[in-house]
């Protein structure tokens, strides 16, 4: 896996030093793969407006010990309308980009608590928690680092898996089995989805990336054995934009996919940008299929 992220960093690299998203350039180079999209279906209007007169969720700061780093990081944590510790909720694990942090989904125009509101008011998603963790596993994880810290985002599953998840299950009324645990992120983090998620199918039994970048593994590494993910993955989802030069990472899995007859979405956004357009898109449709 270290490869695909060095990989990933010399072609990160290429592009300006300080660009980030959502205004990040397109790049990838490689050819997209001529696959079936699934069907495009606009989200409606106001999906990510606030509204009036809905019961509203909360957002907190959480603070945790990561064994795998050695220092204290951070999470920002969704909590649903009228979260109640005496039931049990399912976890959405929901990634940023290699230009964010644990507030890019929250302040960088992803408004995922309000997506999430007003997808509880319409009764259109399960019980679940959103956890928005640091995906880059070092200890200055601060957004400073920039392209240079493309090799941490490659560690975070041993953070994650050794200590945020168990921080989240010691600390918060949820579900501790695969079938209530998904993942999904955009960009660097939709690449980090793909491949935790697909790789430890143990873990997560929902993986979705948006727009995911060129820290995707290629298909035949992230699913070498194609009967344990048509047993056990739940759901595998996938978005990009129609004008993003990523979208050769989404299709050469889809290609697979579909080949070998594992079950997976891949919509093209319509002329989308790599931009939280296509993100918000993505996070409002894969939150209605899982759990």
């Amino acid at each position: 896996m270290k490869k695909i992220y060095v990989a990933a960093l010399l072609t990160l690299s290429m592009t300006a030093a300080n660009a980030q998203e959502p205004n990040i350039p397109m790049f990838g180079g490689q050819q997209n793969i001529n696959v079936n999209f699934d069907e495009y279906k606009a989200a409606p209007q106001g999906f990510d407006q606030e509204r009036a007169g809905i019961e509203h969720g909360t957002v907190q700061l959480i603070e945790y010990q990561s064994a795998s780093v050695g220092t204290t990081r951070k999470a920002q944590v969704y909590l649903p309308p009228k979260y109640d510790k005496k039931k049990k909720y399912s976890v959405l694990y929901l990634l940023h980009g290699i230009g964010g942090d644990e507030n890019e989904w929250l302040n960088d125009g992803g408004v995922p608590n309000i997506i999430m509101d007003n997808l509880y008011a319409d009764k259109k998603v399960k019980d679940m928690i959103v956890v928005m963790p640091n995906g880059r596993a070092q200890k200055d994880d601060s957004r400073a680092g920039g392209y240079g810290s493309a090799a941490a985002f490659g560690e975070f599953d041993k953070d994650l898996f050794g200590s945020l998840i168990p921080y989240i299950e010691k600390n918060f009324s949820v579900y501790t089995d695969k079938d209530h645990r998904a993942i999904a992120g955009l960009s660097m983090g939709g690449g980090q989805s793909l491949n935790f998620g697909l790789g430890n199918l143990d873990k997560f039994a929902y993986v979705g990336g948006f727009s995911s970048a060129p820290n995707t593994m290629r298909a035949a590494q992230l699913i070498p054995d194609v009967e344990k993910v048509k047993k056990e993955n739940k759901l595998l989802w996938m978005v990009c934009g129609g004008a993003d030069g990523l979208l050769f990472n989404s299709t050469q899995l889809k290609a697979f996919c579909d080949e070998k007859g594992i079950p997976c979405t891949l919509i093209k956004y319509p002329e989308g940008k790599h931009d939280f357009v296509v993100w918000k898109y993505g996070l409002y449709n894969f939150a209605q299929l899982i759990f």
